[in-house]
């Protein structure tokens, strides 16, 4: 670690860890649900993922150059990038959301994976008792609101702390240049 770095470095590091916490904890729930409460995710609760899987190692980048002293121009664009993967991923989830409340049609594609079928004797038993998992079904609602419900709050708080982030590192002439 730089022993010269500033408080502006430290907040956005801080910031920075913030969201890689979050993020993390986000998967994790997601990960919770799906192994230890058997809520299978469909193709959309899938893709709602991906700016996570992005945002963690991103996220824990910024932090490591801010406390390393890294350019402020390139804490900023790291920043940057982070709020917008999260903000992309809470439209998915605002979609996924309008899905579930039948606002809108969803993807034809979206019925999960069907994985191994077995031989062709047993074909028809085997898609009889295959459980397809519709993305226009919410699994599991609290409050009212779906995980997809949620995937946008928790996005868009994370958003909002990169973006704060970013202001702080590209805001202040204080940080290393």
């Amino acid at each position: 670690m730089n022993a010269g770095h500033t408080l502006a470095q430290d907040k956005v590091a801080a910031a920075a860890i913030i969201v890689a916490l979050g993020a993390m904890a986000t998967i994790l729930g997601a990960w919770f649900f799906q192994y230890a409460l058997g809520y299978l995710p469909c193709e959309l609760c899938l893709q709602q993922r991906i700016p996570y899987y992005v945002t963690i190692p991103l996220a824990v980048i910024v932090a490591y150059g801010a406390l390393n002293g890294w350019p402020r121009q390139w804490l900023a664009l790291g920043l940057v990038l982070i709020a917008v993967v999260m903000l992309a991923g809470a439209g998915l989830g605002v979609y996924h959301s309008g899905v579930e409340w039948k606002w809108w049609a969803g993807p034809t594609a979206c019925g999960g994976t069907l994985g191994d079928l077995g031989s062709a004797g047993d074909l028809l038993s085997r898609v009889q008792t295959t459980r397809v998992i519709r993305c226009d079904e919410a699994a599991w609602r609290f409050l009212g609101i779906s995980l997809a419900g949620y995937n946008v709050l928790i996005a868009l708080v994370l958003a909002g702390i990169a973006a704060m982030g970013a202001r702080k590192s590209y805001g202040s002439s204080s940080v290393s240049q």
